[in-house]
């Protein structure tokens, strides 16, 4: 009887995880169909030509925009390609002059 008692909750804990994904689902498409506008900017006002929203027609991304709405022109992220070593090397250097770095309470214990 128990174990009829245990298959019966997990069937039911197993369709309502499934509802809900399938929620979820929807509610992200629907999210990504939705059309962002930044703020203090009616969707009517006139777009930069050389913002990408107006060259391809879409908006772009929140964090691509500045405070005013209009999009950053400048690299997000540089990333440069070094070996293991050198960055051993410059991240014990970070942790060598961080201010948490207590040498001299080491020291005198």
């Amino acid at each position: 009887m128990l174990h009829i008692l245990y298959l019966v909750a997990f069937t039911i804990l197993a369709v309502l995880a499934i509802g809900n994904l399938i929620r979820n689902l929807i509610t992200l498409n629907r999210d990504s169909l939705r059309r962002y506008t930044p703020p203090g900017m009616s969707p009517g006002m006139g777009r930069s030509p050389y913002s990408a929203s107006s060259r391809s027609g879409s908006v772009p991304h929140p964090e691509l925009l500045d405070d005013m709405g209009k999009m950053i022109n400048e690299p997000l992220l540089v990333m440069r390609s070094i070996n293991v070593d050198d960055a051993r090397q410059q991240l014990d250097a970070l942790y060598n002059s961080s201010p948490s770095n207590n040498e001299e309470a080491q020291e005198d214990l």
